[in-house]
């Protein structure tokens, strides 16, 4: 019999601010293109600490346009994390160059620079780095493999608003990144993104791409260059900035819902939690994922767990080992071991700035339950 509590994995937080926001766009009749659009870049830029914002339909459609103004195309090669959302490969295929996966560091999830390193070649034109769950990655080691290769440098922020390098915001730094507001990010517009930019002319670029390649300047049915629908539209904008006005408060709220897990879990033997910040890296919680020990059957655990109400993911699997990447170029297991082996141990929990307390020891305890089960379902076993 199936219980009747239910924990959701994640949930948006969104009240009558964001709704007074929208409802003043929709007065407006400027649904698209409009002032709203503006304000929300202005906002985000100055959050981050970067000179420049675009705001684009998602995470997705802005790698996908920092690898164009990368110079990304076929026969180049661009390096990224197998440990990732599949965006973070596409967005170097779509413009016809090969992705090439690098191994992960088994402590922070993210990529290892010595993998990194291992595999630029002649034909390596960019390395997108990705600040997986939202732990910012070894930006500079990694840039500084790229000015040594006279690489380009993409970041991958889509999980990590908020986050600290070295005690900078994630997007200050001056590598270009991308950030993305699906709606289990910190903040959501439903769908959407945000690529950030030290530089004047990449802005008016990526502003040109965006809007099917109009110039600054001319008609609207003039067009500079190729370019892509990316747009994001006003009633969007404004549920951004509503977002935006509460983004200490959610950072914060997600940060005390984390802690709260670290507490409850970790009495719970072999079970990995995620790596905890130091003076170089303070994480901005996107979701709270665990490593189940290597024994354990992880689909037992996830079969206990939502017998019991409570939702999960298997956060995340690796990108080169999708049917569509192997069939097409061939990646086998075996490529990356150290992330092949967390991919199949990983386990999202319940996980957003509301989620309540009583629901966090739910949690707890069911998995601690699922996992005593299927420990000694092994151990009756052998």
């Amino acid at each position: 019999m199936r219980a009747t509590r239910e924990v959701s994995l994640s949930r948006p937080w969104l009240d009558e601010r964001e709704e007074e926001l929208v409802l003043d766009v929709l007065r407006s009749g400027r649904l698209s293109l409009g002032p709203t659009i503006e304000r929300f870049e202005e906002t985000f830029a100055a959050a981050v600490g970067a000179p420049y914002a675009a705001a684009v339909s998602s995470g997705t459609a802005g790698l996908h346009l920092l690898c164009i103004t990368a110079g990304v195309g076929p026969g180049d090669e661009v390096i990224t994390s197998p440990y990732s959302f599949v965006a973070s490969a596409n967005c170097a295929i779509y413009e016809g160059a090969t992705p090439v996966f690098a191994d992960i560091d088994p402590r922070t999830l993210n990529l290892d620079a010595a993998s990194v390193a291992a595999a630029v070649t002649e034909r390596t034109r960019a390395i997108v780095a990705v600040d997986i769950y939202g732990y910012p990655c070894e930006l500079d080691e990694l840039r500084a493999i790229c000015d040594r290769h006279g690489l380009a440098l993409i970041q991958d922020a889509c999980e990590a608003l908020g986050a600290r390098y070295r005690g900078e915001v994630l997007g200050s730094q001056g590598p270009p990144a991308v950030f993305a507001f699906y709606p289990n990010k910190q903040i959501t517009t439903g769908e959407g993104g945000m690529v950030t930019t030290h530089s004047e002319d990449e802005r008016r670029l990526l502003r040109s791409l965006r809007n099917q390649g109009r110039a600054d300047s001319g008609g609207w049915l003039e067009h500079a260059r190729l370019g892509f629908n990316y747009r994001i539209d006003d009633v969007r904008a404004a549920i951004g900035l509503g977002q935006l006005e509460k983004l200490d408060e959610i950072l914060e709220r997600r940060a005390v819902v984390a802690a709260r897990y670290t507490e409850l879990l970790g009495a719970i033997e072999g079970l990995e939690l995620p790596c905890p910040d130091d003076d170089q890296h303070e994480r901005s919680w996107f979701v709270y994922v665990v490593a189940l020990p290597a024994e354990a059957d992880r689909e037992a655990v996830i079969g206990t767990l939502d017998a019991r109400g409570v939702q999960t993911a298997r956060y995340l699997p690796c990108i080169h080992l999708q049917s569509y990447m192997q069939e097409r170029y061939g990646f086998r297991a075996g490529l990356c071991p150290v992330a092949e082996d967390l991919s199949s141990r990983t386990l999202a929990l319940p996980f957003h700035a509301l989620l309540d307390e009583d629901d966090q020891v739910h949690v707890a305890e069911t998995l601690r339950e699922a996992l005593e089960s299927v420990s000694s379902s092994g151990s009756a076993g052998a």
